[in-house]
């Protein structure tokens, strides 16, 4: 049996929902061991947070440009070979370059960086490289997405029609109404999160599932955004109309201020032959539909399903799972690809991913400011 690969964290200390997903998800299988890290900038907290959870400090280091630099002393067997980005937008960028041009696989938060063109930049590096990087989306592990986009594969839809996605959240309702607040959260801050609240932190989820479950690219799109404030410069609901063909359409939609939903992300998509929808909330089950007969639930775990799909089911039918193990299950496949294990492209989502959510993300403001048009995406 294989080492564990020795994995670097960057971001994702003591009051971070993001860290402790990440942190849970490369152990469930197995694969991980968790060797250095920078977990907050200030470096006692850091310090006391890796004590916390037992990780041993000797490679706990006061910032990111000294944990590059002291672990490229280490010989290749001992320093960290993957490392994963779960800081503020504007970081993203400068350390997975930095991670790149020094030999590092990358796992890094959505989005991959603040702007296509930085975006575009890490493309080329990881092609130079050959590096593994990985952007978490984290929904594509869950076991029905990945059986939605093989059925879809397969054909079993037929020529799809319409897709309707949205994510809709309510937390940033108590905050937005509060200038003294929404002047102080770093989502709503262009200079730390990129251009985008809504589309950039959870639409471009949206967004991803589309392309993921259809196989299909979005070629434009025609964006309305709602501010709330004037002095507000972020977006914090939005609608976007979108086209994959000349009759294939459909519709993303996201908010932040959708007052009492907690985390409603779903996804319909929408044939010639029948339909699939999927709901996060409740995400063991799978709806196929048609014209013709009954409603079909699909659930993890029975023999039914994909080798894909099962691939990431870890307990027996019944036994729900969530989003630790749909994170895990990226995880996985991206431990597979260091490994040069043979793995489905759909374990996860990889830098093209990334580079198309940044697309995505900078045409949504594009559309709005020119005025709410039709905008195309060019890869």
């Amino acid at each position: 049996m294989s080492k564990k690969i020795r994995l670097g964290i960057l971001g994702g200390g003591a009051d971070s929902l993001i860290g402790v997903l990440h942190r849970v998800a490369s152990q469930i299988n197995d694969n991980y061991q968790i060797v250095g890290a920078v977990f907050n900038p200030d470096y006692e907290e850091n310090l006391a947070f890796a004590k916390e959870i037992d990780i041993p400090t000797d490679r706990i280091y006061k910032d990111f440009d000294t944990l590059v630099a002291e672990e490229m002393k280490l010989p290749k067997e001992d320093r960290i070979q993957v490392c994963s980005i779960l800081t503020p937008n504007f970081l993203h960028f400068p350390m997975a370059k930095k991670l790149l041009d020094n030999g590092f696989h990358v796992i890094c938060e959505k989005p991959m960086t603040t702007t296509h063109d930085e975006a575009k930049i890490l493309l080329e590096a990881q092609k130079k490289t050959g590096a593994v990087f990985a952007v978490t989306h984290t929904y594509t592990g869950y076991p029905m997405v990945r059986q939605m986009r093989e059925m879809i594969k397969a054909g079993e839809l037929g020529k799809i029609h319409k897709v309707d996605a949205r994510y809709y959240q309510g937390w940033i309702n108590p905050i937005i109404h509060n200038k003294e607040k929404r002047s102080s959260v770093w989502r709503l801050d262009p200079k730390k999160a990129g251009i985008s609240s809504c589309m950039g932190d959870i639409g471009v989820h949206a967004f991803n599932l589309v392309e993921y479950t259809t196989g299909l690219k979005i070629r434009s799109l025609l964006c309305d955004f709602n501010y709330l404030y004037s002095d507000n410069q972020m977006d914090v609901d939005g609608t976007v109309l979108i086209r994959m063909g000349e009759h294939s359409k459909g519709v993303i939609r996201g908010s932040q201020v959708a007052t009492g939903e907690e985390n409603g992300l779903a996804i319909a998509i929408y044939g010639e032959k029948a339909s699939l929808r999927w709901e996060q909330e409740r995400p063991n089950y799978l709806y196929k539909m048609s014209d013709t007969e009954p409603t079909q639930i699909y659930k993890p775990g029975h023999a039914y399903n994909s080798k894909l799909s099962l691939d990431g089911t870890k307990l027996p039918p019944g036994h729900p799972e969530g989003i630790f193990d749909s994170m895990a299950n990226i995880y996985l496949g991206v431990a597979r690809a260091i490994r040069g294990q043979k793995y489905n492209d759909g374990e996860f989502p990889t830098i093209v991913d990334g580079v198309r959510g940044l697309n995505f993300i900078e045409s949504t403001v594009e559309s709005h400011k020119k005025g709410n048009v039709w905008v195309e995406l060019v890869d």
